[in-house]
């Protein structure tokens, strides 16, 4: 068996203890698992550094983890990983998986310390109201200037730091990347926003940014940093704002301002891989990969850094023209090759990653069961029902339609004949009669059949539903809440907001 690209370490779980960062972690092998948030044993590479680094003379705190294969005579990668408010540079490190792909493909991370009080000195905005202080730590954040951040000490500390990391180590200037989570994910947009050009790509997870801190009252984009790679990973359960419509409208305006400025194709590639759902978009200056977790609360997975490294970082690189150059990552960045998404209602379906139209709209049809003599209903199932002629296409078939289409023969690639007729719950196979979830529907000239038992049945399909957006393809798969949202507006025509004007800076 070929040994692995890196040990992965067992810890000694304290199950009694899942606190947000139980200072039990530090030097030690404990792990915890706070909400899903696992966390690692200490890294023995870790190590911790003092010292100012800033003009205004304050002492700062960082961490850095320089992997066993580090070559001084080879230019490597630095990647800058901010933590989440209340939390620390080494919390960072144990509850990512930054320093594995470290050690995997031989790039060094950064974890500083934010200044004051573990919190990011960050740009407040407002999505309806400005957000109040957490009560029990005091001021979560303090409000700089939009134009000038030459007072934000944790600004000017990231940028003293890449320099400082730069002078001690053979740092490869083309490839600089920073990532953050929660509010070191506002830092990390908000360092992208006005010193993006000092970065390859950005990435970060929870938090998105207050809307009116990257457009104007006009629409019109704020930035200063210019087109950069970036990765936006939203938990489906972040609850940042909570209102869910609210989420959706400020998952879609980060979004939109990145697709924006980096040129993006509006039309993603869409790949889901168990409770990863994925887009990635092409843009002409940069690319752009949105994630949405489902089942995930407001946090970052284990596994947050490795596909942020696997999908992009691995490949990016800014020119010394400020061109950023994509190469081959370690994962290609390419969507579900077997899949397909319907909404029911809509003629409009996602396949071989893009809308195409079908002969008639999806279905969404109760199984009904029928008792007692007073003509009562208990609801047994509720699926999806799809045309025959599109699912024969989806899975290489064909169709042969009766004049009035109430009866349809399909041939399946791998020889099997089905039969299929209006109002029956049949379908036979091959001469064998086999009871789908729901009756075949005639709508349109069309019958339509259950989506759900047809991908399940005869091709062992996965298929997921969330808010009215069904999914299938060929392997494990959760649609997610925002993914579906994302489908929707494809589907429905918009891929970008309406009310969004073009405008750049």
């Amino acid at each position: 068996m070929k040994a692995p690209s890196f040990p992965l370490l067992p810890g000694l779980p304290d199950d009694d203890n899942r606190e947000y960062l139980p200072e039990s972690l530090y030097h030690s092998e404990i792990v915890v698992n706070e909400n899903g948030n696992n966390s690692q044993p200490y890294p023995e590479r870790l190590r911790e550094f003092h010292g100012t680094v800033t003009a205004d003379g304050k002492e700062d705190t960082w961490f850095v983890y320089v992997p066993s294969t580090y070559d001084p005579a080879r230019k490597t990668p630095l990647v800058v990983s901010l933590h989440g408010g209340l939390m620390t540079g080494w919390g960072q490190c144990v509850y990512t998986s930054w320093s594995m792909m470290a050690e995997r493909d031989g790039f060094i991370v950064l974890f500083p310390n934010a200044h004051d009080n573990r919190v990011w000195c960050v740009q407040w905005g407002r999505w309806d109201t400005v957000p109040s202080p957490d009560p029990t730590s005091g001021e979560l954040a303090c409000t700089v200037s939009g134009e000038d951040l030459g007072q934000n000490h944790d600004a000017q500390m990231l940028i003293a730091l890449i320099q400082r990391m730069k002078q001690e180590y053979n740092i490869d200037e083309g490839r600089v990347f920073m990532q953050g989570m929660s509010m070191g994910n506002l830092m990390t947009a908000l360092f992208a926003r006005h010193y993006g050009y000092m970065l390859a790509g950005a990435a970060g997870s929870a938090c998105a940014t207050f809307p009116n801190l990257l457009f104007d009252e006009h629409g019109k984009i704020r930035n200063q940093g210019g087109h950069l790679a970036i990765w936006q990973s939203r938990p489906e359960n972040n609850n940042i704002p909570d209102d869910i419509p609210e989420q959706k409208s400020v998952n879609r305006k980060n979004r939109v301002y990145w697709m924006r400025l980096n040129a993006c194709d509006p039309v993603p590639q869409i790949r889901i891989e168990g409770e990863n759902n994925l887009a990635f978009y092409s843009g002409k200056k940069a690319d752009l990969v949105y994630l949405d977790i489902k089942n995930r609360d407001h946090g970052q997975s284990l596994d947050d850094a490795s596909l942020v490294w696997d999908y992009l970082f691995s490949g990016i690189r800014r020119e010394k023209d400020g061109t950023i150059v994509c190469s081959e990552p370690v994962c290609p960045r390419t969507g579900d090759a077997a899949a397909f998404a319907v909404i029911p209602g809509n003629r409009n379906v996602w396949f071989r990653n893009r809308v195409m139209e079908t002969g008639a709209a999806p279905v969404r049809w109760q199984k009904l069961k029928y008792h007692g003599l007073n003509g009562g209903v208990k609801v047994r199932g509720e699926y999806t029902c799809v045309p025959l002629s599109f699912l024969a296409e989806v899975f290489g078939g064909t169709c042969e339609r009766s004049d009035d289409g109430a009866a349809c023969v399909m041939r399946l690639p791998d020889g099997r004949v089905l039969q299929f007729a209006r109002g029956s719950i049949a379908c036979v196979i091959d001469g064998h009669v086999r009871a789908m979830y729901c009756e075949a529907l005639h709508r349109e000239g069309e019958l339509l059949v259950s989506a759900e038992w047809f991908c399940r049945y005869l091709f062992n399909w996965c298929v997921s539903e969330c808010d009215g957006v069904l999914y299938a393809t060929d392997h494990f798969s959760c649609l997610s809440l925002y993914m579906a949202d994302l489908i929707r507006d494809l589907l429905e025509g918009h891929p970008v907001p309406e009310d969004y004007e073009t405008l750049l800076p």
